[in-house]
């Protein structure tokens, strides 16, 4: 396996930020199962989590005005290392006034041990999380979270909180790979959260 420090790499007109391979979940579809790197990129196996000043120094050398919004989601889950993530978030809004959009599995307050999402208050305009099915069953079959089985409703209720501190809160599954009846129990979930509900292209 190829391992590097690939921090930041590009997708279409966004930037995406690659913080940490680290991820509570193993879930049957992930893309690191098949592949090293997206699009084109290095490897996003990192040798190691890079620092907050080796972020803001890579940063800094992107000319920034190219990307739409800046992504926090790479071959790991971004809020693994959310104090990193943080800190870069408040750094790229007062340097660069770019949208910020953290890509999750909506575990982040499990994995930290705290309601993470006050501190996204002003500088996260964007978490999309990652709902994938209806069934809480089926969620924990599919996303192995290490977190068992309170993981689903953790993850609602993370989108839950979220919405009161983030401008645009979405839920996303991916096309083709639940029913139509299943999408509209999604819909509903989303509707009574107060959220965004988001059918995803699929990738391989």
């Amino acid at each position: 396996m190829k391992k590097s420090i690939t921090i930041f790499y590009e997708v279409h007109d966004n930037i995406y930020v690659n913080l940490t391979n680290k991820c509570p979940c193993a879930c049957v579809f992930c893309l690191r199962q098949t592949r090293d790197h997206m699009e084109e990129s290095d490897s996003l196996w990192l040798e190691r989590d890079p620092s907050f000043e080796e972020v803001i120094a890579a940063a800094d050398k992107l000319d920034m005005s190219k990307y739409n919004e800046v992504v926090f989601c790479g071959f790991g889950e971004p809020t693994e290392a959310f104090d990193v993530l943080i800190k870069t978030a408040g750094y790229i809004k007062e340097k660069f006034g770019k949208k910020i959009r953290i890509n999750t599995n909506g575990l982040g307050n499990l994995i930290n041990g705290r309601d993470i999402t006050p501190e996204m208050k002003g500088l996260v305009d964007t978490v999309s999380i990652s709902l994938n099915t209806p069934d809480p069953e089926e969620y924990n079959r599919i996303v192995r979270p290490r977190f068992g089985a309170d993981s689903f409703d953790a993850m609602l209720e993370f989108a839950k909180k979220a919405k009161e501190y983030v401008p645009n809160v979405i839920l996303t599954t991916v096309s083709t790979t639940i029913t139509k009846d299943e999408e509209e129990k999604c819909r509903k979930i989303c509707e009574n959260l107060g959220v965004t509900y988001r059918i995803r292209a699929w990738e391989n």
